[in-house]
């Protein structure tokens, strides 16, 4: 129990932490009252322009003390109030723009996580199983390609073969479409952020794997006629997956960064799009709400690998 609320404590700081940095650098580096009235934010010469900027401080307490407005907005948030949106005419409430994009975000990011995992696995164990050998060196030399390939390339290269010249994919997203055509829609998007993802799980489950099979006890295994697709399958696989389980924790949040772009170049209406056209228009409160919420996936995703090590190993639990 102590184990699980250390890291519940953990989480909580951090995400503590972010939000207090985040809130504090969109009101110290901008101005909130312009982002509310915009030039309208200036005019303190005339008797209604004074009554204008007077009732916007009074309705967002923008002459309370920082900390006492971190605390309000604090706890707005956590009840689901994450403000309004200071760019667009009539503020519509952030939790309307969130409610919309979410969702798609969370589409691309699950379909690119399953497929970069579907590919990985099984690539990994090929080219573990055949270490240092012709085929083993052209699968690295492709992993770090697609490392090594910014997003925006790869998105650019991979929307020029399937969408423009063999028009496999739509050119692009209709939120209007049935789910079935939606989905189809982000299978592309999907796999361009999945390609770099699994050549990361590849290289590294590759490794863990090669050092795994030296074990006494695989040599064993082996010694006993064990054939070799259970000894990969069987006794090898699971002990090398606790930096895999790692890093693909960790690799959630370099996806989110990628998914920023992707949906530019894909022309997807998500939370990436969401938060650049935020920041474009400096409207604070969505970009706090988007990184707040990308901040606590990412505390969840931690969470939820911590556990499934406690399953793989029960003395996690006990270190």
């Amino acid at each position: 129990m102590s184990y699980w609320l250390q890291r519940l404590g953990a989480a909580i700081a951090l995400l503590l932490a972010v939000s207090m940095l985040t809130f504090g650098a969109m009101n110290l580096l901008g101005d909130p009252l312009f982002n509310i009235l915009g030039p309208s934010a200036g005019d303190t010469e005339t008797e209604e322009g004074r009554q204008i900027i007077q009732a916007a401080k009074d309705e967002y307490n923008l002459d309370d003390p920082l900390p006492a407005r971190y605390v309000q907005w604090a706890a707005g948030f956590v009840t689901g109030d994450f403000g309004v949106q200071f760019g667009l005419d009539g503020e519509p409430p952030v939790s309307d723009l969130i409610k919309e994009r979410l969702p798609r975000t969370l589409t691309l990011l699950i379909m690119a996580q399953m497929m970069a995992v579907t590919l990985a696995i099984p690539w990994a164990l090929f080219s573990a199983s055949r270490a240092d050998s012709a085929i083993d060196k052209v699968s690295t030399v492709t992993s770090f390609m697609f490392i090594a390939l910014p997003s925006f390339a790869l998105a650019v290269i991979m929307k020029y073969l399937f969408v423009i010249k063999f028009e496999i994919f739509p050119l692009i997203f209709n939120a209007a479409d049935p789910l079935a055509s939606r989905l189809w829609q982000m299978v592309l998007p999907a796999m361009v952020l999945a390609l770099p993802a699994a050549s990361v799980y590849q290289r590294l489950l590759r490794t863990d794997l090669i050092t795994t099979l030296q074990e006494d006890y695989i040599l064993t295994a082996r010694s006993k006629g064990v054939s070799k697709r259970n000894v990969l399958f069987k006794h090898a696989l699971r002990p090398s997956l606790f930096s895999f389980i790692t890093i693909f924790a960790i690799n959630t949040g370099a996806l989110i960064g990628g998914a920023l772009i992707v949906e530019q170049v894909f022309i997807i209406p998500g939370l990436g799009s969401a938060i650049v056209e935020a920041i474009l228009r400096e409207d604070f409160p969505v970009v706090l709400a988007i990184v707040m919420i990308v901040t606590a996936g990412f505390v969840v995703m931690n969470v939820l690998v911590d556990l499934i090590y406690s399953i793989i190993d029960p003395r996690v639990r006990a270190s």
